[in-house]
Formats: C-alpha cells, structure tokens, sequence
C-alpha cells in the first residue's frame, strides 16, 4: 500500500528530472549519451537497494563533469570505464573499514567551493555549444573566446537554448505547477517547439541496439602511479559528494539517520558496475534526493523504481529521447552548473569568515584543475584555522592588561609590546581568560613580571579558569585546549542569591569582567553584519527553562518567542504579535527550522488540567485549542500542547508555502527539567533527540 500511496509517483517525478541531467551531464563530460543513462540506472539500481540513506538518490553528477571529462581525454572511454570501477572498490573498501564519516572531516567550504568551481566551469563550456559553437578544452580558453561568440551568428539551437534557460527559470514561479520538474517542462516545451518548426539542429543520438552498444573496461595504457591518481580522484570526490547529500537528506525528512559506511559502500557498488557497464560514475545527487522526499517516498523503493523507469526508456523508447536536441541539454547544464554556485552559501561562509577558503578553491578549480583547486583551498582552510588557534586578543584598560582566546609563541611579540608599553611602578592587573598557553608565551609574561616587579611595581596574574598560567609556573603544561566558562562563575551567582545581594548588577558586573572580553568579537561581528539566526525557538515564558543553556546555542544563533505555555495562535486571531514575530523570523530573517518547545511542570499546562480558568490566563490559554480539564498525564498533555501549536504554524501562509518548498523544517520538543533531558516529540511518542 505505501509502495503503491507514496512510492511510485515519487519514482515518476525523480525519473522525470534525471532523464534530461543525466543526457546533459554525458554530454558535458565528452561520454556517449548512453554512459549517462547507465549511470543513472545503476544508480538507481544497485545503489537504491543497497543504500545507507533510502531516500537519497543516485546517479551521474555534474560536480565529476570535470573530472570524467579530463580522464576521458587522457584515458578514453574504455580507460575511463576501467578507473571507475576500480574507484568503486576503494570506496567498499572505504565503507567496510567504517571510514565514511572521515570523508566529511574534508572542510564543507573546500566542498562547496570545489562545487561552484565545477559549476563555473561547466556553465563556460555549455554556453558555446547553447550559442551554436564548441566548447573548449580549459575555463580560461572559453572564458577568452566567450565575447566573440556571444557576438557571433547565432542560429536556431541559439534560440532554443535560450527558450530552454527562460522555461527553467519562470517555471519554478508557476506554484500550481511547481511539481512538475522544471527541466522536464523545458526539455518537453522546446523539443516540441523544434519539431514544430523543423529545426535542422544536433539531436540526441543513442545506439539502436543499446545492449550491444556497451563499451567494456579496458586497462589504461598509463604509468601506474597516474592511474591510481586518477582513480583516488573520483573515489574520494564521489564518496564526499554522496556523503554529503545523505546527511542534506536526513534534514529533509524524520525518518532514521543515514548509515554512511553502508551507503559508501552501496555508492562503490554502484561505480563497479557503472564502470564495468560503461557507464559514469556515481554519486548521490541532492537535487534528485530533495524531489524524492518533496514528493513523498518513504522507502527506498522510490531510487529503485525511477532506475527501472530509465532502463525501459532506454531499451524500449529510445526514439523519443533522440528528438531532443542537444542545444536544450546545454542549457539545462548551464543552468545546474550556475546553481552550484549558491549565494546562500557565500553569504552564510562570509559570516563564519570562511570565504576565503571558498573563493581560492572555486578559483583554483577554474584556473588550474581539480585537484590543484582543492589542494589550495585546503592549503587556505589549514592556515585560517592555524590563524585562530593562535589569535588572542589583547585590551589594555589602565593599569589592567586582559588577554583573551589561544595564546602561542606567535602572538607572543603582541604581548610583550603591550605589556612594556606599561608605566613602571605601577599596580598591574593582568587578567587571562585562556583556552591555550604554550611554553613560550607564558615565558614572555613570566619574564616581564620578574623584570616589572624588580623595578618597583606589583604584577597580580588572575585567571577566569583552568589555571593555565599557574600550570605553567608549576611546569605542568602540556593539556589541549579548553573551553572557556561562557556564564561567569555560577557558583558566585548562587552565593550572591543566597546572600540577597543585587544579583542583576552583580551579574552585569560578572559579565562584563570575565564574559564580556569573550564575546566581544563575536557581538561585534553581529552588530556589524546583523542578526541570521538559524531557527525560531517557541517556548515557555517559565523562569527556569533557558534556551541558550540547553541548546548549548551562543548569540545570533536562536530567535526566540517566549510565553506562557508555548502558545502559537492560529493565524487570523486578534493576537498578532506572535505572528509577528512568525513572519518576521520566516520572510525576512529566513530561518530554515520552528521548534516548539514545551516543559516538564509546565504551570500553563496544568492550569488548562485544572480548567475554570479566568481573566488574561484564561483568555490566553484558550489559543492553546486544547481541552485538558480532568487530565491526568502531564506528560502527555504537553506534548499534545505542542503537537497543537505546530498544526497552529503551519495556518500561516509564509509557514506553509516555506515548508512545502522545502526550505523550512517544523520540529516538537520537550524538555524534562528534573533530567535536564531534551526529547524530540513525533507521530512516534518521545524519543531523545540524541539518537533522533
């Protein structure tokens, strides 16, 4: 029933997109049409049933257009088939050692970066054939000859090409239609608009018999160490490429997590046959796994089908894909070659100041090849990361020297010269609030406070925690880095509440002291930049439930709503400052997850189960919608509060047409305060959001 409900029509729409990417992505790698669609059957095939991540979707992929299209003209076709078979094995190998989560160690901005690389590369390829003319054998050569040819005679694939570009882009627009896959409806559009105007264009061309057609592996006649270079490059760029998109997926639907061992495993598989079938290689592909789950697969049955759907094409209606002309296919690959470039994804690596690392390996990839594009992003990732580590910062305010973040030898210069810069004779504070100290930064301060004491001054070193400079004085450095105390010292706050003290202004006091020096850059950096925020927490207004602290979340990262019992009104009702607040936090901010978060001994829960509520309370609590009076299982009646509020969402329009686009996520929770334990709440009851 559910293969029947959910399954088949999901394998229709995905069969639907990678018919034409899988045609456009051949023909951009310089391989026979059919390599493309055998691919996209394996794919489909052989890793749908073997797969880590059911829902996840195999196939030909334009981020190894680049590479396939490099080892074709070294190797050839034959050559080629041989290394994607043997790069199928080392990915077994790979999985059978359980290495699959150390693929996703590789920076994600190297990732993308390599990505819109790839991308910017295939697009100047594509677009000389879309104009009429023949793609080059490096970026920079059709970069150079792209002017002429845009002012060259265009004749009619121009025209279709063009026709293709404008139906991918306005289609997507039509929100009736948008299920329909765009590149499905442009394909169809503009090889009907050809047929109709009797355009004498270059058409698909697939083998009459298909079976007969296969190209068999044949090993390359190379140096060894070529080869095997050859085939770590598809094995390592395919397994990253599919591990990434299996861990996409799982945050597009609530089913279980991904196995990525088993689905590295499942994507070699898949290669080994593909290769020794003539065919790409493979990759899980997140455009076509974001339509299977968009339109409803549960299984894997769904990837299963779709390869089955290709395969009888391929054998039995071949004559229908050889009237689209190859012109369309270029434009569909412009377009997916452009897309990987995504501007999200800049904005959201120029926030963690990690643009850097994204633009040299984009440009790298471009001007050189893949593998030097890479190598030089990583190279630019390992120094931005050596940077931080060894970045502190250093505030002098009087005669008090605060010192703030990792401090190594090679700030150690910055160091010295602040504290010189100090007027002798003088009571000095130098207050450090380190996660590291090596050896040599401590002798600069060491060596300063003996030559600063001897000339008359006192030196008072305080520590926020951790002791690092009193380890080192008593010659036991040598521990790794620590994490500073984000909230002060709680065990103060506890005795200034005890003692009755003015616990605000001593908090403020404490922050500003120890906290303060901490968060600053990263307060700063928000100020500046404004606030993007990664979801809208909902929660209860009670005291003793604190987002950030069980969410381990810092500044920027939540938006928050907060009041008695969670309560999201339906959209329409007289209270708009919740859907204020809705609406700000999906249309402008673009928050990409709503939680909603009830509570154990939640008071407003318990009001309802006592029921005869009246005044403000009573008036408020009856936008919960629920009715708990007699209740007895708190439990329960909150989680059912919660599951209201998230049916209460989705009755605004920006909440619906967000989620249904796939760009928003809805979740429950409940927090258990006498466990301090966070659970996810679901069709499926309580689970704890550890192993969710």
């Amino acid at each position: 029933m559910r293969l029947l409900r959910h399954d088949l029509p999901a394998s229709i729409v995905v069969f639907l997109i990678a018919i034409p990417l899988s045609l456009g992505i051949a023909a951009a790698s310089g391989a026979p049409l059919l390599s493309g669609l055998i691919a996209a059957v394996v794919g489909g095939i052989v890793a749908g049933a073997l797969s880590g991540a059911p829902l996840q979707v195999s196939g030909p992929a334009a981020g190894l257009t680049v590479i396939v299209a490099g080892t074709i003209a070294t190797y050839g076709l034959a050559g080629t088939a041989a290394i994607v078979a043997v790069a199928g094995l080392v990915q077994i190998v790979l999985g059978v050692s359980r290495l699959g989560r150390a693929a996703l160690a590789l920076s994600p901005a190297v990732v993308h970066g390599m990505l819109a690389g790839i991308g910017l590369v295939i697009a100047l390829s594509q677009v000389h054939v879309l104009l009429g003319g023949d793609a080059q054998s490096s970026a920079w050569q059709n970069l150079r000859d792209l002017p002429a040819q845009v002012v060259g005679h265009h004749g009619v694939s121009a025209l279709l090409g063009v026709c293709t570009i404008g139906v991918l882009l306005l289609w997507p627009r039509l929100k009736l239609l948008a299920m329909v896959p765009a590149a499905l409806v442009a394909v169809v559009v503009v090889t009907a608009l050809a047929a109709a105007i009797g355009a004498d264009v270059e058409r698909v061309d697939l083998p009459d018999a298909p079976l007969s057609a296969l190209i068999l592996p044949a090993w390359p006649d190379a140096p060894l160490w070529e080869i095997g270079v050859a085939v770590a490059t598809i094995a390592l760029v395919a397994s990253v490429e599919s591990l990434l998109s299996a861990v996409a997926v799982d945050r597009l639907h609530d089913g279980p997590r991904a196995d990525l061992n088993r689905e590295l495993v499942a994507q070699g598989c898949a290669n080994t046959v593909s290769g020794l079938l003539g065919g790409l290689p493979v990759t899980g592909v997140i455009v076509r796994s974001s339509a299977n789950v968009a339109a409803g697969a549960r299984t894997r049955a769904s990837a299963i089908l779709h390869g089955v759907w290709i395969a009888v094409i391929v054998l039995l209606l071949a004559g229908l894909l050889e009237t689209i002309p190859l012109a369309v296919l270029a434009a569909v690959l412009v377009v997916v070659g452009l897309r990987l470039i995504s501007l999200a994804q800049i904005r959201t690596y120029a926030r963690h100041r990690e643009l850097p690392t994204y633009l040299v390996t984009a440009a790298g990839v471009v001007a050189t090849d893949l593998l030097t594009g890479v190598a030089a992003g990583l190279a630019c990732a390992v120094l931005l990361m050596l940077w931080r580590l060894a970045r502190c910062e250093i505030r002098t305010e009087g005669a008090t020297v605060t010192i703030s973040g990792s401090l190594a030898f090679v700030g150690s210069g910055r160091v010295a010269r602040s504290l010189n810069a100090l007027p002798p004779g003088q009571d000095v504070t130098v207050e450090l609030h380190l996660d590291y100290l090596d050896h040599g930064a401590f002798q600069v301060i060491e060596d300063w406070r003996e030559a600063y004491v001897k000339s008359g001054g006192t030196v008072d070193v305080r520590e926020t925690h951790d002791g690092w400079f009193a380890r080192a004085s008593r010659g036991r450095l040598g521990a790794g880095k620590s994490t500073p105390r984000r909230f002060g010292s709680w065990s103060q706050w506890q005795d200034l509440d005890r003692q009755r003290r003015n616990a605000m202004a001593a908090g403020i006091h404490e922050f500003e002291r120890s906290v303060a020096p901490l968060v600053q850059p990263h307060l700063a950096g928000l100020a500046r930049d404004g606030q993007q925020p990664e979801q809208l927490f909902i929660t209860c207004a009670d005291s003793r439930l604190v987002p950030n602290l069980i969410t381990t979340s810092g500044p920027g990262d939540l938006f928050c709503v907060r009041n008695i019992g969670n309560v999201v009104p339906p959209h329409g009702g007289p209270d708009s400052s919740i859907g204020a607040a809705i609406e700000y936090a999906v249309g402008v901010l673009g928050v990409a997850t709503i939680t909603v978060c009830g509570h154990s001994g939640c008071g407003a829960v318990r009001a309802m189960m006592a029921g005869g509520n009246t005044g403000d309370l009573g008036r408020w609590l009856t936008w919960s919608a629920n009715d708990f009076a007699g209740e007895t299982d708190e439990t329960r009646c909150v989680t059912d509060n919660v599951t209201r509020q998230l049916a209460n969402l989705r009755t605004y329009p920006v909440v619906r047409e967000a989620e249904e686009a796939g760009r928003l996520t809805l979740t429950g929770m409940y927090f258990d305060l006498a466990e301090a334990k966070m659970y996810a709440v679901d069709r499926l009851g309580l689970r704890p959001v550890a192993t969710v």
